[in-house]
């Protein structure tokens, strides 16, 4: 299949939620390869084989790197709260940026940035030109658009040629672990209220693409009022929580039905009904399924980021080799 080298910079206004006011992370695939912060003001492998394939200079490098976008960031924080004309609350600037290789050796690169959680400026890889997706942001598209900056040109070359051979080799280090499949682990509960609230935990699996659903009687989806946040584990597997509220009638009977690519058949544990401790384990039947694959991006347990229906592919591109990110020199 295809593969990626994706990453993800947040700044934010202050301290909330015990958040590091300024983090890097990248990720080959679904593997987290790197990470920075500024408590530790240090780049750190985040994989046993980068760790091992790649030496202190490297380190030092990304760490330079690093150090040199964090106080960029800081003020694109405060530059764009002034557009929004906001004076307090907490707030946060968010980077992607990377580039995609198809197995039919097809590239394709990304470069977005999001304010609170929502598109803010995406590139326009057609034109290579940056483009406003919040009115507040005309300002920040026009400065990096004009001949005298000209960004876009700065970030083609790199997304198209610098990103794609950085992949190839984070490749080559860690192909096996990159492919190899995990089953998740399945267990649903119940939480009985005004209704019942139903739940389906999948956790433990690799890689992140998963489908997670409750079913009623076997053929209706039961809609889910939270988002479906796959999260990562600290040994690079991924977890995800379904809930579901429900009014179960009498001859009613639910099942959260699981499909990832390590199963080679749909995964269905079935409700038993309302239980005295709300721990059910549920009933597991296995049925012949093709998979359905989702994928939603959650970086350090939180959503990184919010992706707006109509709009463009979200992104990323990376800091790869002893090259830094082109555009991490230039403000809002």
């Amino acid at each position: 299949g295809s593969h990626s080298l994706r990453y993800y910079y947040t700044a934010i206004s202050d301290r909330a939620f015990g958040l590091p006011e300024f983090s890097v992370v990248g990720y080959v695939d679904d593997a987290q390869i790197l990470r920075y912060s500024s408590d530790n003001k240090k780049a750190e492998p985040a994989s046993q084989w980068m760790k091992q394939k790649e030496g202190p200079e490297y380190w030092e490098q990304q760490t330079q790197v690093a150090k040199g976008i964090e106080p960029v960031f800081k003020h694109n924080v405060k530059t764009a709260m002034d557009r929004f004309n906001q004076t307090s609350g907490t707030h946060m600037v968010q980077w992607m940026y990377g580039c995609e290789l198809g197995d039919d050796g097809s590239i394709r690169g990304y470069d977005q940035y999001g304010y609170d959680g929502s598109e803010f400026i995406a590139m326009d890889t057609e034109r290579w030109v940056y483009v406003p997706t919040e009115r507040e942001a005309q300002l920040t598209t026009q400065k990096w658009n004009s001949p005298e900056v000209n960004l876009s040109e700065r970030q083609k070359n790199y997304l198209q040629n610098i990103c794609i051979e950085g992949l190839k080799k984070y490749l080559s280090y860690g192909r096996a672990e990159l492919e190899r499949s995990v089953r998740p682990h399945v267990k649903i509960s119940d939480h009985q209220s005004d209704n019942t609230e139903l739940r389906c935990q999948a956790y433990g699996f690799y890689p992140r693409e998963i489908d997670v659903k409750w079913v009623k009687n076997g053929r209706d989806d039961v809609h889910s009022e939270a988002a479906k946040e796959i999260l990562p584990n600290p040994d690079g597997s991924y977890q995800l929580r379904v809930t579901a509220e429900v009014t179960p009638k009498e001859g009613d009977s639910y099942a959260c039905h699981v499909e990832h690519s390590s199963l080679k058949e749909k995964l269905i544990v079935v409700w038993p009904g309302p239980s005295k401790d709300g721990q059910n384990m549920g009933i597991i039947i296995a049925v012949a399924a093709v998979a359905v694959l989702l994928i939603v991006a959650a970086v350090a347990g939180f959503a990184i980021y919010k992706k707006r229906a109509g709009k463009p592919d979200a992104g990323y591109t990376a800091a790869a080799n002893r090259d830094s990110p082109p555009s991490s020199i230039v403000s809002a």
